[in-house]
């Protein structure tokens, strides 16, 4: 039996994805939790073999579960199911060891194929996805989309040195070099575009 915690933060989806594993003979869910604190706290107590995650959840998103669950070196696998459909994203949750990405609109079938695989120690992604992301490089480094992060919330520079322990010219620096790395005029800008493409 693979033992499953669920994460999505919209209940009718989390609903859905929770009665159409359950539909399967192999697969069974523990726990189907509404944001990412509640998950990582679900996976402490369980262990599950897998964590299916959306992206963006309240508290801590999919790919800082999947990084924490690494950096603990938990057996948990985790596999992200998602609408959002950008290359950034999938880079970032590979570069994160995640077993699988997919998006929402696959089938049901498909999907509970590729929690077997990825339980099994393979991976699974996306095909038109994975194509995309190997032509679309990144350009940020995590610092910069930390600080870049920080400035879409509102955060000023000021703000954003303080709660990352930087100095306010070397916030300004970093962000300098997101709007020159991403050809925009100004930090709003930047933050748009990197979340636009999924590098945020």
């Amino acid at each position: 039996m693979i033992r499953i915690v669920l994460a999505e933060d919209q209940s009718m989806v989390r609903g859905a994805l929770a009665a159409l594993l359950g539909l399967e003979p192999d697969l069974a869910v523990l726990e189907a939790v509404g944001d990412g604190e509640a998950a990582w706290r679900a996976v402490e107590r369980h262990r599950p073999d897998l964590l299916v995650t959306d992206i963006e959840m309240p508290g801590l998103t999919g790919l800082e579960l999947a990084q924490r669950i690494a950096r603990q070196e938990l057996a948990t696998r985790v596999v992200i199911v998602t609408t959002f459909g950008r290359a950034g994203y999938l880079r970032r949750a590979m570069e994160a060891g995640v077993g699988g990405y997919l998006l929402k609109d696959a089938p049901a079938e498909q999907l509970a194929a590729a929690l077997r695989t990825v339980q099994g120690g393979g991976k699974v992604v996306d095909p038109q996805l994975a194509l995309a992301a190997w032509t679309e490089l990144d350009p940020l480094s995590e610092r910069e989309r930390q600080v870049l992060r920080l400035a879409g919330e509102g955060l000023t520079s000021g703000d954003i040195a303080s709660r990352l322990g930087l100095s306010h010219g070397t916030v300004r620096n970093y962000l300098s070099e997101c709007i020159s790395k991403l050809a925009v005029s100004n930090r709003v800008e930047a933050y748009r575009l990197a979340r636009q493409k999924g590098w945020l």
